[in-house]
């Protein structure tokens, strides 16, 4: 159950487009181009850290703890996928990790800012969507 939005729908696709776009990138053989010299664990740390902001900015706290399990098993998936593809990628136990970091980092942040930081910007940017009147 997502929280009270005007468009949830938009909110939880907008999340699916961004865990998409994340496995894309995780599992494309060389990697983001331009990224060659950002450190890949901080580039781990912050895509967690902004997946577990996003879901738990549209969830309520109680689930909080699945979205953080499901983005930990989504982490390790694309690990196991790094392994077997042979495309240019390897599997990393620290890149698991440097997950565990973002989403650890991700919650903390959520539990700081209770409500949900959708709920504070909904107001703005679906008015911007789809304004009344």
């Amino acid at each position: 159950m997502l929280l009270p939005l005007r468009f949830p729908r938009f909110w939880l696709t907008l999340g699916w487009v961004f865990v998409a776009l994340a496995l894309f990138f995780c599992l494309v053989p060389g990697g983001i181009p331009g990224t060659s010299r950002v450190n890949d664990k901080v580039m781990h740390i912050t895509g967690y850290l902004a997946l577990t902001i996003w879901f738990t900015g549209i969830y309520p706290r109680s689930r909080y703890a699945a979205i953080a399990l499901s983005l930990l098993a989504m982490g390790i998936l694309v690990e196991i996928l790094q392994g077997v593809m042979h495309l240019g990628r390897q599997a990393e136990l620290r890149d698991v990790y440097a997950d565990a970091v973002g989403i650890a980092i991700g919650l903390a942040v959520a539990f700081a800012f209770p409500g949900g930081w959708a709920r504070l910007v909904e107001k703005w940017v679906e008015a911007w969507i789809a304004p009344r009147g």
